[in-house]
C-alpha cells in the first residue's frame, strides 16, 4: 500500500467522522425544537400563580382570616348576652292514692318562655388583654403573611432562574458544538491535504461527540427546571421562563444604610414584634383570675295556662321577672392561676429572645446576600471580559493552526477556556439574581 493510499483512506475516514458527528447532532436539535411546546411567562406572571396557589400562602391567609374573626370575637365579649328559651310539655300517666293507682289529674300540656341576659361589669381587665392580644396576633397573621408571599416569591424566582441558566447553558453547548464541528472540519481539510495527522481528526471527532453530550444534558435540565416551576405555578401545561429575562440581573439601587433600615422593619421582624405583643397582652390576661369578678343578670319569663291540647302556649299567661348583681372571686382554685401565670411569663421572655434573635438573623442574612451580589456582580463584568479576550485567543489559535503555526491541542485549551469562562458567567448571573430575590424576601417589597 502506497502512502497516498494511506492517506487517502485517512482522508475517507475523517469525512466519515464528520458526517457522523452532523448526524448525531440531528436528534439532539429535534429535542430542542420539542422545547418550545412549553408557554413562555414572565417572572412577574411566575410569581402571581405561585402565591395565588402556593399551599403557603394559601395556608397564611387563611391563618389572617381566623385571626381577623379573634379579634370580633373579642370585641364581641363587651356586649351583653341574650338568650331565649321556649318548652312545652305533656304530663301524663298514674298516681298512687292511699295505695291505689289512679290516673293523673289535671290539665296535660304546660308551658314556659323566658328571656334571659347577662353583662360582665369588671373582670380584672380580662376582655381588654384578650383584646389586645386578639389584635396583636392579627398583625402577626399580616406580617407572616407577607413573609410567606415573599418565601413563596423566592422560591419561584430561583427556580425561574434555573430555567434561564439552563437555556444559558444550552446556547452555550451549541456554540461549543459549532466550534467542534469546524475544528473537525479544519483537521479532516488539513489531513486530505497531508499537513495533519489521523490524532487532530480523532480529537475534533470526539469533542464533536462531548459537544453534543453537553446538548443533551442542557436539553435534561431545561426540561426539568421547567417541570420544577410548572408545578410551583400550579399550571395545568408546562411553562418555561421568556428568553428576554435572560441577559437581565436586577439592580439594587440602595445604599446598605437604607437596606439595613428596610430590614429592621421586614415581614419577619414584625412578626416576631407582634409575637412579643401578644404574649405580653397574654401574661397580664393570666392576672385576671386574682381579680373579683362583677357581673348583671336578668330574665323576664311567661308561664302560660296549662291546656288539654297542644296550643303552643296562647291563652292567660303568668309573668315572672327578675334583675341581679353577682359578685364573684376565686380563693384556690388548686394552683391552676399560678400555672397559667407562668405559662405565660415563660411564653412572654420565649417571645422577647425570638425577637432579639430575628433582628441579628435579618442583620447577618443581609450582610450575607448583599456580599453574595456584589461579589457576582463583579464576576459579571470580569466573567464578560473574559469572554471577549477569550474569543479573540480562540480566532487567533485557530487561524495559527489553519496555518500549521499551531497545533490542536492548543486550540482545545483555548476552547476549553472560553467554555468555562461561559460557564462562570451563567453561575454569577444565577447567583446575583437569586442574592437580590433573597434580599426583597428579607425587606418584604420588590426592588426595581
Amino acid at each position: 500500500m502506497t502512502f497516498g493510499t494511506i492517506r487517502q483512506a485517512m482522508g475517507t475516514f475523517a469525512t466519515g467522522a464528520l458526517a457522523l458527528g452532523i448526524v448525531a447532532l440531528a436528534p439532539s436539535l429535534a429535542r430542542a425544537q420539542g422545547n418550545a411546546g412549553a408557554r413562555p411567562i414572565s417572572l412577574e406572571e411566575a410569581v402571581r400563580l405561585a402565591q395565588q396557589n402556593s399551599p403557603l400562602t394559601v395556608q397564611a391567609r387563611n391563618a389572617n382570616r381566623t385571626s381577623e374573626s379573634a379579634v370580633r370575637a373579642s370585641l364581641a365579649q363587651f356586649l351583653p348576652t341574650a338568650a331565649f328559651s321556649y318548652s312545652g310539655n305533656q304530663a301524663g300517666g298514674t298516681q298512687f292514692v292511699q295505695g291505689t293507682p289512679v290516673p293523673t289529674t289535671g290539665l296535660p300540656w304546660s308551658y314556659s318562655r323566658s328571656l334571659s341576659s347577662n353583662f360582665t361589669l369588671y373582670d380584672g381587665g380580662q376582655r381588654n388583654y384578650n383584646l389586645r392580644a386578639a389584635q396583636a396576633n392579627l398583625e402577626s397573621a399580616g406580617a407572616n403573611e407577607v413573609a410567606q408571599r415573599y418565601s413563596v416569591a423566592l422560591t419561584v424566582k430561583t427556580q425561574y432562574f434555573n430555567v434561564l441558566a439552563a437555556n444559558e447553558q444550552l446556547a452555550a453547548s451549541k456554540q461549543l458544538l459549532e466550534q467542534a464541528l469546524l475544528q473537525l472540519t479544519v483537521a479532516s481539510a488539513k489531513m486530505k491535504a497531508g499537513v495533519a495527522t489521523l490524532a487532530d481528526s480523532l480529537t475534533s471527532a470526539i469533542a464533536v461527540g462531548n459537544a453534543k453530550l453537553s446538548i443533551l444534558t442542557a436539553e435534561n435540565s431545561l426540561r426539568n427546571a421547567n417541570a420544577a416551576l410548572t408545578r410551583l405555578v400550579a399550571s395545568p401545561v408546562m411553562v418555561t421562563a421568556t428568553l428576554a429575562d435572560t441577559m437581565d440581573t436586577g439592580k439594587v439601587e440602595l445604599d446598605e444604610a437604607q437596606l439595613l433600615s428596610m430590614v429592621s422593619d421586614g415581614p419577619s421582624v414584625r412578626q416576631s414584634t407582634q409575637a412579643l405583643e401578644a404574649a405580653r397582652a397574654q401574661h397580664k390576661a393570666a392576672t385576671t383570675p386574682y381579680m373579683p369578678t362583677l357581673a348583671l343578670n336578668a330574665s323576664y319569663g311567661q308561664n302560660p295556662k296549662a291546656s288539654q291540647n297542644f296550643n303552643f302556649g296562647g291563652g292567660p299567661t303568668a309573668t315572672s321577672t327578675r334583675f341581679g348583681l353577682s359578685l364573684n372571686y376565686t380563693i384556690f382554685n388548686n394552683y391552676t392561676r399560678e400555672q397559667s401565670l407562668l405559662v405565660a411569663r415563660v411564653n412572654a421572655e420565649n417571645a422577647e429572645a425570638n425577637l432579639r434573635d430575628a433582628k441579628a438573623l435579618v442583620v447577618q442574612n443581609l450582610t450575607t446576600f448583599l456580599s453574595n451580589y456584589r461579589t457576582a456582580q463583579s464576576t459579571i463584568e470580569l466573567q464578560l471580559l473574559t469572554i471577549q479576550s477569550a474569543r479573540e485567543a480562540l480566532r487567533v489559535v485557530q487561524q495559527r493552526y489553519n496555518l500549521g503555526t499551531s497545533s490542536l491541542l492548543e486550540v482545545l485549551q483555548a476552547e476549553t477556556t472560553l467554555d468555562n469562562a461561559r460557564a462562570q458567567l451563567i453561575n454569577a448571573r444565577v447567583n446575583a439574581r437569586i442574592a437580590k430575590a433573597n434580599i426583597e424576601a428579607l425587606i418584604g417589597r420588590d426592588l426595581k
